[in-house]
């Protein structure tokens, strides 16, 4: 009870967040756009992992059992965490809807972190309201099955907390915890990280106005934003640099053209599970009073204190509103790098953000918050009501998800460009021979190392029926062999040949010399993190 008084507004908080989550307890997997598809993703991370890769790149029983190098491509934080959850001894699709679950309420509770140190506690739990409820979050939630996404919104806030912490205080805990935060955005959803890099930025330059040490404020926050980009390069940079061998370009080329929305259903849209254009779109009603009062306050300069934040924050709005329009498609043109986001409407995660801290900076301005807030709560719980649940259950075996699984999983995307976009079709064998006389047989299979007993009578062309991708190497006793995949005749797939006799062939999956790299970025960035918690003090006292 004690705990209760003293923390009631986030108990508060933490009971409303309740009424979406609690629908995740019935049987079976939420019907949504991509919720099996990650349930099968996941198994797949979860046997890389029990296999000894720490960083999954390769999904083996995707792709009707041919293999995928989706992972390499997927941002891993969620599957780690759901991977965790299994091993713990949750089934497959519990362990996906405890990520969902648990990720909504930290959300929440990050935005009412920030919001109460920047503002007061009733304007960080009305903003953590607006944050959690929110239509795009349901759309995320019970629509799209968006798992990263949805995970992702626990992100913005700890960073922005942690750069509010670090304006007053040089403690290494906040540089480091908000490093972790920057990493944990862009292991959560690259284009959603990408949305709020320049939004991150622009906030450093507001708070080194208020900061008591200008060049240690802005030399650690700099810091924090590289150590996040460094400790998760092991994801980004192998998927910046090999996508080029994917299919992504030409699958998704133009894509953004055909996702625009309409003014109006930004005001507001029935709600409904179908899919692009028929979804709702809706930024929200509270949210749009919210962004109709603070213009409203600006006008009468209510609190010149929070003239700055409104303004930067209205003008972000505004723009982003602006490219969701179908009129924006010039700007998406010239700045290709607009198309990584694929959807315009996506864009709704920034909405999302702003919105909800619009909302507090008004709470912090008028007389009887407390009414407004109660009233705005109950209006956003009764509007959305229809929004937190599932339009059905899928009820499917374990295995359904952890054995061969006949699909990509993704539009083609992350096909190689050199394979057939989906294979239709599972292969007759995991090896055969193509060319010559040969008896095979397998000695051991894992995701990544594939092993075999070949006798040859005569000099053989063998063909594994896994797709090709940088990284898989053909050894014969012990030694790499050429390997052949842009045979039209055996297209994507791994062929090679091996000499008359005896041979052991390992057909293994390693990393490239741009993994291989990454990887040590990331590593050394973690020890350099775990020094600087020991040296920090000595560090920057050369800058006071």
């Amino acid at each position: 009870m004690i705990f209760i008084k003293k923390h009631f507004l986030i108990t508060i908080l933490v009971l409303l967040s309740f009424f979406p989550v609690v629908t995740l307890l019935a049987p079976g997997l939420p019907v949504t756009h991509d919720g099996q598809d990650h349930v099968a993703r996941i198994a797949n991370f979860y046997q890389s992992l029990q296999d000894g890769n720490i960083i999954p790149r390769w999904a083996a029983n995707l792709n009707w059992e041919y293999g995928h190098p989706i992972l390499m491509f997927l941002y891993p934080l969620p599957s780690y965490l759901a991977s965790f959850m299994h091993f713990l001894g949750f089934n497959l699709v519990d362990s996906v809807k405890l990520v969902f679950g648990i990720s909504f309420i930290l959300s929440g509770l990050a935005m009412y972190l920030w919001m109460k140190s920047e503002i007061g506690k009733m304007e960080g739990f009305f903003a953590a309201f607006l944050y959690m409820f929110a239509p795009y979050r349901f759309v995320d939630f019970y629509v799209r099955g968006a798992i990263g996404e949805h995970m992702a919104f626990v992100f913005p806030p700890l960073i922005f907390y942690f750069l509010h912490k670090l304006r007053n205080s040089s403690s290494s805990l906040y540089l480091v915890f908000g490093s972790l935060s920057v990493a944990g955005l862009i292991l959560s959803h690259n284009a959603v990280s990408l949305m709020f890099i320049p939004i991150i930025f622009l906030y450093i330059f507001y708070g080194a106005r208020f900061s008591k040490n200008k060049k240690v404020f802005l030399l650690q926050a700099i810091m924090m934003i590289l150590w996040g980009f460094l400790l998760s390069a092991f994801f980004w940079i192998p998927a910046l640099f090999e996508g080029k061998y994917t299919l992504r370009d030409i699958v998704t080329k133009n894509e953004y053209a055909t996702r625009f929305v309409q003014l109006k259903d930004l005001l507001y849209g029935e709600w409904n599970y179908g899919g692009t254009g028929q979804f709702t779109v809706q930024i929200g009603v509270v949210q749009w009073i919210m962004v109709s009062i603070s213009v409203l306050l600006l006008i009468v300069k209510k609190n010149r204190k929070y003239v700055l934040p409104m303004v930067g924050l209205l003008t972000i709005f505004i723009i982003t509103l602006f490219l969701m329009l179908p009129i924006s498609d010039i700007i998406w043109q010239k700045i290709t790098l607009l198309q990584k986001f694929q959807f315009p409407w996506r864009l709704l995660s920034v909405e999302v953000f702003v919105t909800a801290v619009l909302g507090a900076l008004v709470i912090a301005q008028i007389k009887h918050k407390k009414y407004v807030v109660i009233a705005s709560v109950i209006l956003g719980l009764i509007l959305l009501r229809p929004a937190w649940q599932a339009d059905g259950y899928l009820l499917r075996s374990e295995s359904f998800y952890s054995g061969i699984y006949y699909s990509t999983t993704d539009t083609g995307e992350s096909s190689p460009i050199w394979s057939i976009r989906f294979m239709e079709h599972t292969p007759r064998a995991h090896i055969e021979v193509i060319d010559g006389e040969a008896m095979v047989q397998e000695v051991s299979r894992l995701s990544t190392s594939h092993v075999y007993k070949v006798n040859a009578v005569k000099n053989s062309r063998i063909r594994e029926n896994t797709v090709y991708f940088p990284g898989w190497t053909v050894f014969v006793n012990g030694k790499p062999v050429p390997v052949e995949f842009q045979d039209q005749a055996n297209r994507g797939l791994i062929t090679f040949f091996v000499d008359k006799g005896e041979s052991m062939i390992e057909v293994k999956f390693i990393d490239t010399k741009i993994r291989y790299f990454s990887n040590i970025v990331s590593f050394l960035a973690f020890i350099s993190m775990i020094l600087y918690l020991f040296y920090n003090r000595k560090i920057w006292r050369v800058f006071r």
